[in-house]
């Protein structure tokens, strides 16, 4: 099963952020690039269906065609790219129309969300890129309709000394009943 760093929950989260400038240098582990998908599978998911799927990219080559039809070359340089998709249709067969539109992305973005924090807390970053045109990153990585990207993550380890931004304040986006 995954194991971390050990670093504190509280820590991996404050230490989260979307980061663009990864160092092309330093590979990550085949280690490392289970422990994120095994990260990813233990997200909760409605009727534990797990409408999940992943494209490990890992190659040089399947790097620069990705960022080629991302259209952001920076996600080239990073030495290890997930493209997360999802199959709907186990969750539209058990669900109907929300199953098939909320339950499935919900699903997913759980995984995703698991893989950016494990990514975290084995000294690792990355970045959640959503705005793609799905058909072309379907392409590059071989995904067949139904199958759906919804987010590439480029990972590797950070070359930014920046700081997390700031959030809005709990006030903001909080409503006690």
């Amino acid at each position: 099963m995954w194991e971390g760093i050990g670093m504190e929950f509280s820590e991996v989260i404050a230490k989260r952020r979307s980061v663009r400038h990864l160092n092309p240098k330093l590979a990550v582990s085949e280690e490392d690039a289970r422990a994120l998908l095994e990260a990813a599978v233990a997200a909760p998911s409605a009727g534990n269906i797990q409408p999940w799927r992943f494209f490990v990219v890992h190659s040089a080559e399947g790097r620069e065609r990705l960022a080629a039809a991302l259209h952001q070359r920076w996600a080239a340089a990073a030495p290890l790219v997930i493209v997360v998709a999802v199959d709907p249709r186990p969750c539209a067969a058990r669900y109907g129309d929300r199953g098939e539109y909320l339950y499935s992305l919900q699903d997913t973005a759980a995984a995703v969300e698991n893989i950016l924090l494990a990514a975290v807390d084995r000294g690792l970053a990355g970045c959640w890129i959503g705005a793609f045109e799905e058909k072309a990153v379907a392409e590059a990585v071989g995904a067949v309709a139904p199958v759906t990207p919804i987010a590439v993550l480029p990972i590797g380890y950070s070359a930014e000394s920046a700081g997390r931004p700031a959030r809005r304040p709990l006030e903001e986006v909080t409503t006690w009943l």
